[in-house]
């Protein structure tokens, strides 16, 4: 970026400005040191020290304290892996369910890669691609739904 209009230093109104630590504006203030060597940290540090002293003086409370004599009966994750906890709980073999956990990611890695020769991004041209992601996000969503029922109607979710 150049500068477009180089300020006349004798101009005892622009001195005067100057002076105040005002009128920078008209010849271009520096980032460095000014803005990133003193504002920036100033800021940054300030922005910690609000959301440290918030945290410590009036913490939010999450929810009902934990109360570690009193087990739930069902204990379930969060929401976002249910998909893997129906995994683990519907496959007999431990193993084969980690093994099952691990291609989820594995599976979401492949998915650009799928039809990578195909130059189009519009999705009606990569049907098969297109294809995967939504049998993916269709069995991620049943396996999700599932995990909420009883094991018994867990993979049918109670329609069969």
């Amino acid at each position: 970026m150049s500068i477009l209009k180089k300020p006349d230093l004798n101009d005892p109104e622009l001195r005067a400005k100057l002076a105040k630590g005002m009128g920078h504006n008209y010849y271009g203030e520096p980032a460095w040191p000014n803005d990133l060597l003193y504002i920036f940290p100033v800021v940054i540090l300030g922005s910690i020290a609000c959301c440290g002293g918030l945290a410590v003086l009036d913490p939010a409370l999450i929810g009902e304290p934990a109360d570690p004599f009193s087990t739930p009966l069902e204990i379930l994750p969060e929401w976002y892996f249910f998909p893997v906890f129906q995994i683990l709980r519907v496959i007999p073999n431990k193993l084969l369910g980690v093994v099952l956990m691990a291609a989820v990611p594995a599976g979401l890695i492949a998915v650009p890669f799928i039809e990578n020769v195909n130059k189009f991004q519009n999705p009606f041209r990569r049907p098969v691609a297109s294809a995967v992601f939504l049998f993916g996000t269709f069995v991620a969503i049943w396996l999700g739904i599932g995990a909420t029922f009883p094991i018994d109607k867990s993979l049918t979710l109670g329609l069969f």
